[in-house]
């Protein structure tokens, strides 16, 4: 009887010490802690990691943009309200306000119970355990994808494929994907492409299995938001709201257009955040006068 015990007990030490070799599972996220979280994993967990300070920027910060404002505001506004929605896809030029946009929808929306969470390209293989995590709570989620763009046969490419529409389990009621990109498509498109394309006897184009493949992705979000290039003027009315948002007053703000042209120009382009670079600059170098 004295063996078994003392051959129990060295069972046990020796099962202790296996699971100290184990990673343990994550505590489950405090939803009270944060408005937006970051999906983040490690020795081959995920876990949500709270956004203690997360980028604060209001609607009537975004400039240049009103339609692309009304539309996701509107689309955000059904989905808190608990009536159909849409998936979103933010394309265009870079620097016009899409992650931005994205945010300040987090802003606004916030205290009726949204919430975000970020989830890098490499980690959309996640999804189906992030949407299980949140499937049941009261709360209204965002996953934004900033920044996307895929290679082709990445598994998040087609992690994201099944989590907008294509997978045998319905998406929960309570979560959207906002994602942005450069590319219309999420994808590469290359010259070769055309090759495929086929034409019929009637003079109809039919794009080839690469092109339709590529299309597929874009077309599961029902929302597309386009973003263009800022003309002068736009550009110039976006550098003084700043100027006035960082306390330069309005006699300066307007005495600084010209310099704000001269930044665009050595920055080779004229966008909100290269508008917002400059103010930070112009205002910085106000003060310390």
């Amino acid at each position: 009887m004295q063996a078994l015990e003392t051959l129990l007990a060295r069972l046990e030490s020796l099962v202790g010490r296996a699971e100290s070799l184990f990673p343990q599972p994550p505590a489950p996220p405090d939803w009270h802690a944060a408005t937006a979280f970051r999906w983040r994993v490690a020795q081959g967990r995920g876990r949500l990691e709270p956004v203690r300070h997360p980028h604060r920027i209001q609607l009537d910060d975004l400039l240049g943009v009103a339609n692309q404002k009304a539309a996701i505001v509107r689309n955000t506004r059904q989905f808190i309200a608990g009536r159909p929605a849409n998936n979103v896809l933010l394309t265009g030029a870079r620097g016009t306000g899409k992650s931005s946009l994205v945010k300040a929808v987090l802003a606004k929306f916030a205290p009726r119970g949204l919430r975000l969470i970020e989830v890098d390209r490499n980690d959309l293989v996640d999804l189906p355990e992030i949407i299980e995590l949140v499937a049941d709570r009261p709360e209204r989620f965002i996953v934004f994808c900033d920044d996307l763009s895929f290679e082709a046969a990445e598994p998040g490419y087609k992690a994201l494929k099944s989590a907008l529409d294509g997978s045998i389990a319905g998406p929960p009621e309570n979560l959207l994907i906002y994602a942005t990109s450069n590319r219309r498509h999420l994808m590469p498109e290359r010259m070769a492409e055309n090759l495929e394309t086929t034409h019929t006897t009637d003079g109809e184009i039919h794009p080839g299995e690469t092109t339709e493949e590529k299309i597929s992705l874009s077309e599961r979000f029902g929302l597309w938001l386009s973003f263009y290039p800022f003309d002068q003027e736009c550009y110039l009315d976006i550098c003084v709201h700043w100027l006035h948002r960082f306390g330069v007053d309005e006699k300066s703000a307007l005495a600084g257009r010209q310099e704000a042209l001269q930044w665009a120009l050595q920055r080779g382009g004229r966008s909100g955040r290269i508008a917002w670079q400059f103010a930070r600059d112009f205002a910085g170098r106000q003060k310390c006068g």
